[in-house]
This record gives C-alpha cells, sequence and structure tokens, in this order.
C-alpha cells in the first residue's frame, strides 16, 4: 500500500488531499477541496473609483495602465510596498489542489469526504472524462456543502458581472510575461514556490455540475456502514471540529486503517469527537498538524509562566490500560470546551464593544457552527434577557429574536428588502471569508474609514494582502481561529488512547511529538511529505479471517498432521468476499440466510447457524464455544 500526500493544507478552510494507493487493489482519495484563500491575488473592485465597469474596452483598458505601472516598476527595479494596483485584476479563477490534475481521474475508485471544505472541489473531479468513483460523505456536510457552492456560484456570477466575459484563450495574467510583472509576494501564490502549481487553476464550475456532482454522492449518516464492491466496509465517526466533519474508518480482509482527519476532542457546537471506535486499528493515518506550540516552549519564552492546573502535560507518561482509560478520557475532553468558551466571550465582548461606541461589525464567516454559536451569545449581551428568566419565556430562541425584528436573513445586500430596514450600528455575518466575494466587499467599502467599526477575520487569511484593496483602512480587525486550542500533549494522550499498530503522521510533527516515552513504544511510527509518496508495509501474512457456513462446519472431519497440537479438514465450498470478510458457502446446498433490510429494500444476508449442533460437533474435538 502507498500514501501520496498531494498537498498538506493550511487549516481548517484548505484540508489536506491525499491518494492511498492499492488498498484491496483500489485508490482512494481522500478529500478535495479547493483553496480559497489563493483568491487573496485578485481585485475585487478597481484601486479608484474612476474606473467604471460600463465594458470591456474601460476594463481592458484600466488593466493595461495597471500593467504598465508594473513594468515600469520592474524595469527601475523600486521596491515599494504591496499596493492595491499589484492585485491581478481580472475574472476570478480557482487554484485546486497540487497535482491532483497529474492523475487520470478514471483510475480513483473511491473518494472520502471529511468536511464541507474538503467537497468544495469535487464538481471539477466529477465532470472530468472517465470519472466513475463512489463518493462517501456524511449528509450533514452534503447539504452544507451543496448550499455553500451554489452560493459561490452566484458570487462568481456578480464578479464576472463587473470584469465583462471571459477572454478567449484563458486569462491574460496567466502568461508568463505577464507573471514576470507580479510582485514575490503575489507571485508564490499563483505559481507555487516550485513554480508547479499553475496548472492547478480552473475556472469555476456551474450549477449544472454541481448537481451532476451531488448526483454521485452516498451520504451517510455518523456511524452508518457503507460496503464498497464487497471489500470494503467505510464508516464515518464525528471529529468534532464541525457540523458534519468526520475521521473515516476503512476496513478490509487484510487490514483496517483510520484517516483522522481535523479533530476537536470537544466542541460547543458540533458531535465530540468520537474516538472510542477508532481504538486498535492497524493504521492511523494523522493529517492534522494545526497544534500549538508544546508547554515547554511557552515556558522557555517567559520564565515567570507556570502551567495551569488543567493542563495535561502530567499525563503525558501515564500508560494506556484499563486503569487509565478514564484518566486518558476525562483528558481528552477536560480544556478544549473551556478554551473554546472563552474565546467566544473575548470575541463577543469585542463586538459588544464596537457597536457600543457607534460602529458596525462584519463578521464573514461560513461555519455554520459557529455562525449559530455567534447567534446565540450576542443577543445575551445586547441587552437584558432577566424578564423572559422570570416569566416563563425561553432566554433565546431565533424564532423569538426574529419576531422581535432583531434578526433579518436577506438573500442578496441589494434586496429591497434590506435598503427598507437597514440601521446602523448593525452586525452583519456575511460571505466570503476571503474578502473577495460577496455581499463582504461592499461592506467593507462602506466602514473601511470608520475606526468604530470591527471586521472579525478568521485565522488561515494573509491580512497584507487581503486588506489591500480597501486601504486605507481606519477599522479595527481582529484575527482568531475559531478552533478550540489543541496542544501537543493532547495529542500524546489520543495515540495511547487509540493505540494503533502503524501510526503515519506529516513530517511537520517529527520534532514537535516525542515518541521515546515507553508507553508510546508499542507502535511503529512512519512520516509523510508533500509530493512524496510513501510506502506503507505490507499486512503480516496469516491475519485472514475466514467465515464458515454451518452447513459445511457440520461436515468437519478432523484428521491429525502429525503434531499433536495440529489438526486440519478438507472443505468443498465457494469461497466469496462480502461485507470486508472473506465467508465460504456450500456450492449446491442449501444454508439458512436470513436477509437484511435498510428502510424497506433487502441489501444483503447474515448467516443464521445452529448454535446447538454446531457446539455438540466441536465438543469432541475439545473446542468449547459460546453463542453471541
Amino acid at each position: 500500500m502507498k500514501l501520496t500526500c498531494l498537498s498538506s493544507g493550511s487549516g481548517y478552510q484548505f484540508p489536506p488531499c491525499h491518494i492511498l494507493e492499492d488498498v484491496c487493489g483500489f485508490r482512494i482519495l481522500l478529500d478535495c477541496p479547493l483553496d480559497l484563500s489563493a483568491l487573496s491575488v485578485f481585485s475585487p473592485v478597481p484601486p479608484d473609483n474612476d474606473f467604471v465597469s460600463d465594458g470591456k474596452a474601460s476594463y481592458n483598458s484600466a488593466r493595461d495602465c495597471f500593467a504598465k505601472e508594473q513594468e515600469i516598476q520592474k524595469r527601475q527595479k523600486i521596491e515599494t510596498p504591496l499596493h492595491a494596483k499589484d492585485l491581478i485584476h481580472d475574472e476570478l479563477w480557482y487554484k485546486t489542489v497540487k497535482n491532483l490534475h497529474l492523475w487520470d481521474p478514471s483510475s480513483i475508485d473511491v473518494v472520502l469526504i471529511s468536511s464541507v471544505m474538503g467537497m468544495l472541489g469535487l464538481p471539477f473531479l466529477t465532470r472530468a472524462e472517465g470519472f466513475s468513483a463512489k463518493i462517501y460523505v456524511t449528509d450533514a456536510a452534503a447539504r452544507l456543502a451543496r448550499l455553500m457552492m451554489e452560493d459561490l456560484i452566484a458570487m462568481n456570477m456578480e464578479y464576472q458581472y463587473f470584469y465583462g466575459p471571459r477572454e478567449s484563450g484563458g486569462p491574460h495574467w496567466m502568461r508568463w510575461e505577464e507573471l514576470e510583472l507580479l510582485r514575490p509576494e503575489l507571485k508564490k501564490v499563483v505559481v507555487g514556490k516550485d513554480g508547479t502549481e499553475l496548472g492547478g487553476w480552473l475556472p469555476l464550475y456551474s450549477s449544472a455540475d454541481v448537481m451532476d456532482c451531488m448526483r454521485k454522492v452516498q451520504t451517510l449518516k455518523y456511524a452508518e456502514t457503507a460496503c464498497y464492491n464487497g471489500t470494503l466496509v467505510l464508516q464515518p465517526f464525528s471529529s468534532g471540529s464541525e457540523i458534519g466533519s468526520c475521521n473515516w474508518t476503512i476496513d478490509g480482509p487484510k487490514r483496517n486503517i483510520t484517516w483522522l482527519s481535523c479533530s476537536i476532542f470537544a466542541s460547543a457546537h458540533a458531535m465530540n469527537f468520537d474516538y472510542g471506535a477508532l481504538r486498535g486499528r492497524d493504521l492511523v493515518l494523522y493529517s492534522d498538524k494545526q497544534f500549538l506550540p508544546l508547554m515547554d516552549e511557552v515556558q522557555s519564552n517567559d520564565a515567570s509562566s507556570t502551567i495551569p492546573s488543567n493542563d495535561l502535560s502530567s499525563l503525558r507518561c501515564c500508560s494506556a490500560d484499563k486503569d487509565d482509560w478514564k484518566k486518558l478520557t476525562e483528558s481528552l475532553l477536560s480544556t478544549d470546551e473551556i478554551l473554546e468558551k472563552e474565546k467566544m466571550d473575548f470575541i463577543c465582548s469585542c463586538i459588544l464593544q464596537s457597536v457600543q461606541a457607534g460602529g458596525s461589525v462584519v463578521i464573514p464567516c461560513n461555519r455554520l457552527g459557529i455562525l449559530l454559536q455567534l447567534l446565540e451569545m450576542i443577543p445575551v449581551l445586547l441587552e437584558s434577557l432577566a424578564a423572559d428568566m422570570f416569566s416563563g419565556e425561553p432566554m433565546f430562541s431565533h424564532v423569538d429574536f426574529v419576531n422581535k425584528r432583531k434578526l433579518h436573513v436577506f438573500s442578496a445586500i441589494h434586496s429591497p428588502e434590506l435598503l427598507t430596514t437597514w440601521q446602523e450600528p448593525c452586525i452583519i455575518f456575511a460571505p466570503h471569508w476571503s474578502l473577495r466575494l460577496g455581499p463582504v466587499v461592499h461592506l467593507l467599502r462602506r466602514w473601511s474609514g470608520d475606526e468604530n467599526s470591527l471586521l472579525i477575520l478568521e485565522d488561515g487569511v494573509d491580512p497584507d494582502i487581503a486588506l489591500l484593496p480597501f486601504k486605507p483602512l481606519e477599522m479595527k480587525v481582529l484575527q482568531c481561529s475559531f478552533l478550540p486550542e489543541r496542544r501537543l500533549p493532547k495529542v500524546d494522550c489520543m495515540l495511547k488512547l487509540l493505540q494503533p499498530k502503524i501510526l503515519v503522521l506529516p513530517d511537520d510533527l517529527k520534532e514537535k511529538l516525542d515518541f521515546s516515552n515507553p508507553s508510546l513504544d508499542s507502535f511503529s511510527v512512519l512520516y509523510y511529505t508533500e509530493g512524496e509518496t510513501l510506502s506503507l508495509p505490507s499486512s503480516p501474512e496469516g491475519t485472514l479471517d475466514l467465515e464458515i457456513a454451518s452447513v459445511l462446519a457440520e461436515r468437519f472431519a478432523w484428521q491429525n498432521l502429525g503434531r499433536q497440537d495440529v489438526m486440519y479438514t478438507r472443505l468443498e465450498g465457494e469461497l466469496v468476499m462480502e461485507q470486508g470478510k472473506f465467508r465460504l458457502l456450500p456450492g449446491n446446498h442449501k444454508c439458512r440466510f436470513t436477509p437484511i433490510k435498510k428502510q424497506g429494500n433487502e441489501i444483503g444476508c447474515r448467516l443464521v447457524p445452529d448454535n446447538t449442533r454446531l457446539s455438540n460437533h466441536f465438543r469432541p474435538k475439545v473446542i468449547h464455544g459460546s453463542k453471541e
């Protein structure tokens, strides 16, 4: 089996992407995201208000003007600060996963999606010629991803209206002579460090592509089982990071695999990390590398700092036996919920201060769980709900807040309903977090000069580039991660709890995790690198399980092999692969099966042996069994 890391990602908005080869003969793609942070190289509006989009000619003249200025600066070798004129003034293109376009789509058998963001690039793949893979995703993630992709298409169309029809022969900025004019910071985003990422840029897919993509998706609930080709058994389990996000287990006849994506041990808005079903696996692929520094590093930077009472570094040396099971599980859940609540409280306090000063707040967030959590917390700060507490009314409900006309939902920023109800100061949740699409562009142009207004920017966006089109900027900017803080000591505890036989980690964690601890030497550790293929150890021989039909078991005729502890028997039947297991069934003999039904449709069979006759048959052979 082989693992290829196509992209190590950059956090929640751009998750990692991998390909597993030769998993029982199949090739599996893990996530198919879009690098939407790369949109920052484009300018959503001209840097000067004199440029008006009333035709392609006016745009071309503006573009030529910008190109000439850039060329003059380059020839004169003048190093000036990055300016909005340095951005690309053209229709948006979207950056897909590095090198994914080099793989033959027809060679991919299975696609597993771990989150909403890991699905945004899927329509590019499903529309490719020859693609026929089976796609598995949780039901919640599929619904949210469809809404997000449709919203992305609508915002992209608005962008197209501004810049006019698409150029024939590809955009001008993809020509090498134009790329040479780009500033180094922007060129690095466009072509990558080694100059190999230019081929990953594509114009956005259409609504028809999204509909075709969703028809090829099979949705599952948490812990629901899906069987691919009778060989691979696939199950999603909650990762705790966001609504619909999951980790996957892949069970085959020779090996069982766990793919750990971005996971949160305890979450205030999503189902908690389900790690119980992931214990004792043959191989664990750990793709999440977003951690805080070790507590030792924090202490070295501040000699007066002390480890808080709920720190988990003291648990790093504990064993993973039954006595410490409770301590380990409690340690995984002990601090994340507190840290997340403290972070949300701080964000809400900043919002309150801005509103009290007469400023408005813009929150470009596309994470439904965080949005709902903020909607529950902000009203409590803005008004006293003590009367509701004593009147028997609920302290807060979205329906009640809408009825009071304090919470409004609008389909577009130019809708007549918004214009008639507009009132400042206000708090607005609006796409898009890249600050290049959607209503947030208009809102920032309106409030960028207001020092009392506030922009809450999610971590993962380069503010120096993202805010260029809106400078000079007077409004406050708060950049933070909405993910709870995950410390490396907790990762140690989690790995001791899971106890895999083989652990595969990104090479970024090689210097951060210490596996010299005796409690962590029960499994081998491998490291993978972005853009390289890692060969994984093959499964040990002689570990296959075989289920034998009761009719065949009754005909066992044991013979001595010459050793007192070894006996054998001959069987004649049909060897089949079903639900990821080898089964030996009688050829022309009838065997008692019970149909398994799901939602009224028969999907398979289950062998129901006669336990009494089977036990009586084995008892003379000194083989004792029990019914399960």
